[in-house]
């Protein structure tokens, strides 16, 4: 009773304490929960149709991608793969989420029943040979869920490669499948009728030769015009629901400065004195010592390759350049190079070698070499080369060896050069024995091919490099122009007598891989599109380029909220005002020529120059670059017509010379399904913008490159 009643006393401040507690727990929860909002949305890469991408996952899928295209032999490089790569989620995500919509779907016994069949797109260009059956060349779905389990089970980093390779075929079989159901469906929504299709006949058919005066705009000089601000703003108005000035996302515009590492005068130098030390070495017989020591470019392998294996200035001299003679110090501009050279050898040499082998080991190289003997004499003696090959293990299989296969490798090992240059010593049908480390081959060369001159050289070939000083010496100038010049008006002023010059960065968002199509810009891409920056903004320099060889400076000129580009960004100000001035353009040719009722009185008007054509199979349908014009000539009669035409590049009169219809019957089924068809390309082809328009997309990848 006493503990209760000093409860009781005590009742406000123990709430009080309570209430604190509650709050205290409460409160770190929210923490914590505002702490994982805070954490995902820093990951946060996408959102897409309301579905938030994680960073992480999403380079786990672009990972993958890369590695197999590569698998698969895409030559594009790993930007645009990865460019790629986004591509293809976002049109995964993009029609997963409409056919979701749709109620469409892929079932499992609809890819069952493609694999067991084996003959779709997706299948036949599986690059896996073990998943096709080898005498029909179509996919196999059990040799496919045979090497599935195999892969699965075996622990090694090669088979984990084809299983997940494998499931990621499947997957795009099954997108691809959604798609097509989905592309069926657009195609049975996609219809014309008989008025377009006779339309459709007529634009095609029906065409004329016209004499056409034209008074083009161009051929007024922009200042015999005034266009007031109001004007501009009416064109502005006009066009405001275009793509140049309607955006869908964010859009940032700039300017940038772009600048080159060049080797510098002494750099040039120091190369050349050790290029010239090089040519003084090149009477030694250590050939690759000598290549290793100076760094060259190009190993020496010692095999005779044709002038293809050099570059243009080399190929183009090696014929004036004596045996045992060295040439350079020399320069090859095409390749930024400085190049010594010694010819060792010229020798006329098969193009193609043919030739096949049977390998022969042993346990050791007394067995290898007692093996390997036999094995020759057996050949020589006249015992046939498949049978004798099997008794190996061996198939023996006939190989050409084309001068082309290897004379631009990279890298020649070592036993490589051995067996190239062994076979360039053979002649048909002689057999040799090939030393090898623990092992031996019997070669035999079965035909020579193409007589060709080839060559064998020693040659140093060094890059023109900047040095670190220069580096260093190159961003310190730009370094110190950005910190003598803060205004963009200043750096226009005094970026000429500093040979920089200043380029547009027009309306870019973030969905951009890069800022001018410059490689390895993403440090300047993420500056862009701080959130701290302002209007005026003007960047240090980021290291950028193909091999991070230029450095890019970047001023933010303009930032534009979804909706509307203003009219007086720059880009927007110069296209809205030239069709301004056009416009006035066309109310004073209008004006000249009110008075004209025929081609001599075109011709006859001096106010504006007149420019006369005759313009043959004028119709609807390929008369593009003046859409108007088309369409008043196609609905014309034979004859002068007296009223002009304002078209895009200038104001028209025209005389119908003659008109005719073209060879070919109405057929009104055919011209509606080509309609259908042509609506239905339109669609395909306008469909994923208008998906990215209505799933509000968010792209932050720019952050996370």
């Amino acid at each position: 009773m006493a503990a209760l009643g000093t409860i009781r006393k005590r009742g406000i401040i123990l709430i009080c304490i309570i209430g604190l507690g509650l709050f205290a727990f409460i409160a770190g929860d929210m923490f914590k929960s505002c702490e994982g909002t805070k954490a995902e949305r820093s990951q946060r890469l996408a959102v897409i149709a309301g579905e938030k991408i994680n960073a992480q996952d999403y380079q786990k899928f672009s990972e993958e991608f890369v590695e197999f295209m590569k698998m698969e032999g895409q030559q594009a490089t790993d930007e645009q793969l990865r460019e790629a790569a986004w591509n293809s989620f976002l049109q995964e995500k993009l029609l997963v989420d409409e056919a979701e919509k749709l109620g469409l779907t892929i079932t499992d016994d609809e890819i069952n029943d493609v694999m067991t069949k084996g003959s779709h797109p997706v299948l036949a260009q599986f690059p896996i040979p073990q998943v096709h059956n080898q005498q029909t060349g179509l996919f196999d779905v059990n040799a496919y869920r045979q090497l599935i389990n195999q892969t699965k089970q075996a622990n090694n980093q090669q088979a984990n490669q084809i299983y997940r390779y494998l499931l990621y075929k499947e997957h795009q079989l099954r997108i691809t499948l959604l798609f097509e159901k989905y592309s069926n469906l657009l195609t049975a929504c996609t219809i014309s009728n008989p008025a377009e299709a006779k339309f459709a006949f007529d634009s095609e058919k029906k065409e004329s030769d016209v004499l056409l005066a034209a008074y083009d705009y161009k051929a007024i000089n922009d200042n015999d015009v005034k266009v007031s601000d109001a004007e501009l703003q009416q064109k502005y108005d006009e066009l405001k629901e275009t793509a140049l000035i309607k955006i869908q996302n964010e859009q940032r515009a700039g300017k940038f400065i772009l600048v080159r590492k060049v080797a510098s005068e002494k750099d040039r130098s120091e190369l050349f004195d050790e290029l010239t030390q090089a040519a003084s070495l090149m009477d030694s017989t250590d050939y690759q010592g000598v290549a290793r020591q100076f760094n060259s470019n190009i190993a020496f392998t010692g095999v005779p390759v044709t002038k293809s294996a050099f570059s243009p200035a080399v190929a183009n001299m090696v014929d004036s350049i004596g045996v045992n003679t060295v040439k350079g110090p020399f320069e090859d501009a095409a390749d930024n190079t400085l190049n010594v050279i010694r010819i060792i050898s010229k020798t006329t040499l098969p193009d193609s070698i043919q030739y096949r082998v049977i390998g022969v080991g042993g346990k050791d190289q007394a067995e290898v070499n007692t093996r390997a003997d036999s094995v020759l004499k057996a050949a020589q003696g006249g015992e046939d080369f498949e049978v004798l090959a099997k008794r190996y293990g061996q198939t023996a299989e006939k190989t050409w060896l084309v001068t082309s296969d290897y004379e631009r490798a990279a890298n020649i090992g070592a036993d490589d050069a051995k067996m190239i240059n062994m076979l360039h010593e053979m002649n048909k049908n002689e057999m040799r024995l090939l030393d090898l480390a623990g092992s031996k081959l019997l070669i035999q060369v079965l035909d020579l091919k193409k007589p060709v001159q080839k060559y064998v050289a020693l040659q140093v070939k060094r890059s023109i490099d900047y040095s670190d000083e220069t580096s260093r010496q190159i961003t310190n100038d730009l370094r110190q122009f950005l910190a003598d010049n803060r205004t963009l008006e200043s750096l226009e002023k005094n970026a000429p007598s500093k040979q920089y010059q200043l380029m547009d960065i027009p309306g870019i968002d973030t969905s951009v891989s890069g800022i001018a199509n410059v490689p390895n810009t993403k440090e300047a891409l993420r500056w862009f599109f701080n959130s701290d920056r302002a209007e005026g903004d003007i960047s240090d320099p980021f290291t950028c380029g193909p091999n991070q060889d230029m450095l890019m400076a970047v001023v933010l000129t303009g930032i534009y909220d979804k909706g509307y580009k203003p009219l007086t960004d720059a880009n927007v100000n110069e296209v809205i005002k030239q069709q301004a001035l056009n416009d006035k353009k066309a109310e004073k040719i209008l004006e000249a020529v009110k008075s004209v009722n025929s081609i001599d009185a075109a011709k006859a008007v001096t106010a504006v120059p007149c420019r006369l054509d005759t313009v043959q199979h004028v119709s609807f349908a390929n008369y593009n670059q003046e859409p108007k014009l088309a369409g008043a000539v196609a609905a014309s009669k034979p004859g002068f017509n007296k009223t002009p035409v304002k078209g895009k590049n200038g104001v028209y009169f025209y005389q119908v010379l003659e008109q005719r219809t073209l060879e070919g019957a109405y057929d009104e089924k055919q011209y509606k399904e080509r309609a259908a068809q042509r609506n239905l390309s339109i669609l395909q082809n306008t469909l994923l913008d208008e998906l990215v328009r209505n799933a509000k997309l968010t792209d932050n990848r720019y952050i996370f490159m």
